[in-house]
Parts: structure tokens; C-alpha cells; sequence
């Protein structure tokens, strides 16, 4: 099945199509040294035959044919031209004189150039001649044995055939092994994405260890699979606070409303009863709405909306609203730092993320103790940090409490819906800032660290 969708591949034909190509730059490579060597081989040889010519004709020109005979035997003799070829014919092409007993069959007497095949002791032997026809109608031809350029030449043709089979051999192997990795990562990835519709979110894909671009995805993909993962099991969890946390107030609600029913009418209970039930509804709205305003946070883009905004006077309007709250606990309620800590930012959300932390701080913090709000400007960061002495939060707690209706206290029998940090957190992530939590020993230092690059 592997190897069927190996051939069937884009990449399959991405990969034959790549080396085809190379190999036919290669092929027109090898084709150019081929016709430049040869050509220039038979330049040679025709130079050296048309050399030849010329001092034969030289003699004629000076002695006539008597002559023209005399230096054939004589060059013959003495074998200056090496592997020569020469006839001197008359005009009915009757040889006159030369190495060869007769003309050539196919040759005419015109003048040129001709690559003619002759027998050479028990082979056929190919010669370069070059023809010629004389004032006296009187026919020359002057040749060379060309066996050695036509070695050379069949030796430079089988040299391109071996690589043409060696490219299309070679095509075939790296295109079917690349192939087969390809869609072998891919099959695996496949693989892992079968076993997650039919088995749930656990299955992975393997790793091979190389840390090449397969491994890179295979990172993502699975880190991606995390995220899932960690968002299915938060909506589950949120889905069960929810259920807990309306069922509580909507079962006083029809409590008290089937109470109510099967009693007589009176005007003062029936106005208390009418005021329970709107407080009751109350708490219910507030959950839907905390979560409509964590949602529109997480999933709108407010960045263009960003403005300067000073955190140093957001945590003295904080520190005014909350003073009551603080003071019906006896918690001293202050804010320090610098005097003026520029963002750039929503001033809105800000306030309400810095809301939320001392409103947390008052609420479990230490009857008669503090809550510090100090605003300061770091190198490149901007800092609100809210500190108090009460009980604090275990460490192990920490990676959780900014999960939605997460609450410390099991029973969740105090005030609260436990969306009030998951707000902080939302709002912390539009402004890229990080969360930092320290123990204070006693208490807790909450801090939102806002980067200050982008301030104008």
C-alpha cells in the first residue's frame, strides 16, 4: 500500500520531473563536450589531410602530373604522412598512381570532403578524404585512416548512453526513496489523526529523532493536539462549574417560588420573596456575564483600540474604589511606586484586570492585615503588583487558578464564581504581558508585567 502510494505521489512526480531536468542539463553537457571534442578532432585531421593536399598540388603546379607521381612515391616511401591514403586517377578515373588500386565506388570525382569506409587488412577501416580535380581533368584524392577518431568518437557516445541509463536508474531510486519517506511521514501523521477521531485526543505522532522539517511539524502538530486537549478538558470542567454553580441559586429560586405557592398571599413576604429571587437572578447573570466579557476578550481583536494610558493613576482609582470594601475588613488598603508608569494599552481592561486582583487580595486576604498595590517601571516592562498577608496559595495551585471557575475552596461556599483571575489572565494575553505569582510569606504578590515597547 506504501509502495502504491509511493508512485501515485505528487511528490513521486515532483521529484522525477526535478531530476529529469538536472539530468537533462547534464545530457546537454556532455552532448556539447561530445560535438566540440570530435569537431575539433576532425579539424585536426582534416588539416592535416588538406595540408597534405596543398604540398602535393604544390608539386604538380611546379612539374606537372610527372611530378605529382614522383612526390606521392616519394612521400609514400618515406611515410611522411602517417596512415596516408592517395590515388592519383586520370579523368576516367584510371589509376595513375598511389596506395590504392582502384577509385572508390561511391566517391565522384567533384571536389570536397568525404568519410569513405575501405578494407584494411581482415576489417573496414574509415578513412577522411579530401578530393580534388586538377587542371589537367587528372583526379587527386589524399586521405587518412580515421579509425582513431571514430573510437574516440564511439567511446564519447557510449560514455552518454551509461549516463543517460545512470540518470534515469538514478531518477528512479532517489525519487522512489524520497518519496517514500515523504509520504511515509505523511501516512504517519495520517496514521495518528485516524487514531484521534476513533480513540480520542491521547495518540501522538511519533517522533523520529533528527529534528529535521518532519520532526518540526510532528512538534507543532502535537503541541497543537496539547492545546486541544488542555481546552477540551477546561470546557468540561467549565461545563461542570457552570452546572454547579447555577444549579445552587436556581434550586433556592424554585425552593422558595414552590414555597411560596402553596401559602397564602401576603405583600410583605411576597416582596421579600420577589427580592431573593432577583438577587438570586443576579448571581446567575453575573456568571453569564463575566463569561460574555472573558469570551469578547479572548476572541475580539481590541488592539486598535489601544491607547496611552498611565497604570499608576488606574491603581489609585482602584485603591479608591475598593477602600471601603477594604475598611469593613480593617485591611489597610494603599498604593506605591512611581508616580507616573506609561503603557500602551485598554484602559478599561486594565482597570478591571487590576480590579479583580485587589478585589481577590480584600476577599482572602487577612482580617486587620494589608493590601499593597504598587505600580513601577521596570526596563522594558511596566509592573502592577498586589500584595497581601493572608493565607496565600500553595505553589502546586498556581498553574490553575487562572482556569475558569477554578476555586481553592472545594465546597465553594463563599462569595464568588471563580472567573474573576481567568478575566486577568484574558486581559494579560491581549496586552502580552506575563502573570507572576511569589509568595509573600505570609500572602501572595500578584504581578502583571505589561511590556513597554510599544508604548508611544
Amino acid at each position: 500500500m506504501l509502495l502504491a502510494k509511493t508512485f501515485r505521489s505528487r511528490t513521486f512526480r515532483l521529484a522525477l520531473m526535478a531530476i529529469g531536468g538536472f539530468g537533462a542539463i547534464v545530457l546537454s553537457l556532455l552532448f556539447f563536450v561530445y560535438w566540440s571534442t570530435t569537431s575539433y578532432v576532425l579539424s585536426r585531421s582534416d588539416h592535416a589531410i588538406a595540408g597534405e593536399g596543398a604540398v602535393l598540388r604544390a608539386a604538380y603546379d611546379r612539374g606537372g602530373r610527372a611530378a605529382l607521381e614522383t612526390a606521392i612515391k616519394t612521400r609514400m616511401a618515406e611515410r611522411v604522412f602517417d596512415g596516408g591514403l592517395y590515388l592519383l586517377a586520370d579523368s576516367d578515373f584510371v589509376p595513375l598512381g598511389g596506395n590504392l588500386d582502384r577509385w572508390p565506388q561511391n566517391l565522384s570525382g567533384a571536389a570536397g570532403w568525404e568519410t569513405i569506409d575501405l578494407p584494411n587488412g581482415a576489417h573496414i577501416a574509415s578513412y577522411r578524404v579530401e578530393i580534388s580535380t586538377l587542371p589537367d581533368r587528372s583526379h587527386l584524392l589524399v586521405g587518412r585512416n580515421a579509425e582513431d577518431l571514430h573510437a574516440f568518437t564511439r567511446k564519447i557516445e557510449a560514455a552518454l548512453a551509461f549516463a543517460l541509463f545512470l540518470i534515469a536508474l538514478l531518477a528512479g531510486v532517489v525519487s522512489v526513496l524520497v518519496t517514500r519517506r515523504t509520504v511515509g511521514r505523511i501516512e504517519s501523521i495520517n496514521a495518528t489523526s485516524r487514531a484521534i477521531m476513533e480513540r480520542g485526543l491521547a495518540a501522538r505522532i511519533r517522533l523520529r529523532g533528527i529534528d529535521d522539517e518532519w520532526d518540526e511539524l510532528a512538534k507543532n502538530l502535537n503541541s497543537m493536539l496539547d492545546r486541544i486537549e488542555t481546552l477540551m478538558h477546561e470546557i468540561r470542567e467549565v461545563t461542570d462549574n457552570v452546572a454547579h454553580d447555577l444549579r445552587t441559586p436556581l434550586a433556592r429560586i424554585r425552593g422558595r417560588l414552590e414555597k411560596a405557592s402553596g401559602r397564602p398571599r401576603k405583600a410583605e413576604a411576597d416582596q421579600n420573596l420577589i427580592e431573593d429571587v432577583i438577587a438570586d437572578l443576579d448571581d446567575v447573570l453575573r456568571i453569564f456575564s463575566s463569561l460574555m466579557r472573558i469570551s469578547q476578550i479572548e476572541s475580539a481583536d481590541r488592539t486598535a483600540g489601544f491607547a496611552i494610558v498611565d497604570l499608576a493613576a488606574i491603581a489609585r482609582d482602584v485603591v479608591e474604589l475598593f477602600d471601603a470594601a477594604a475598611e469593613e475588613k480593617g485591611i489597610k488598603l494603599s498604593v506605591a511606586g512611581d508616580p507616573c508608569v506609561v503603557v500602551t494599552g485598554d484602559r478599561d481592561l486594565l482597570f478591571d484586570a487590576a480590579s479583580n486582583l485587589v478585589d481577590n487580595a480584600i476577599k482572602h486576604g487577612k482580617r486587620d492585615g494589608f493590601v499593597t498595590v504598587t505600580v513601577r517601571a521596570d526596563e522594558n516592562a511596566a509592573i502592577v503588583a498586589v500584595s497581601d498577608n493572608g493565607p496565600g496559595i500553595p505553589a502546586e495551585e498556581f498553574p490553575h487558578i487562572f482556569r475558569r471557575f477554578y476555586r481553592l475552596e472545594r465546597s465553594r461556599c463563599t462569595p464568588g464564581n471563580g472567573l474573576g483571575l481567568s478575566l486577568v489572565a484574558a486581559v494579560a494575553h491581549l496586552h502580552r504581558a506575563r502573570i507572576d505569582l511569589k509568595d509573600n510569606r505570609p500572602g501572595l504578590t500578584f504581578r502583571l508585567i505589561i511590556p513597554t515597547e510599544g508604548a508611544i
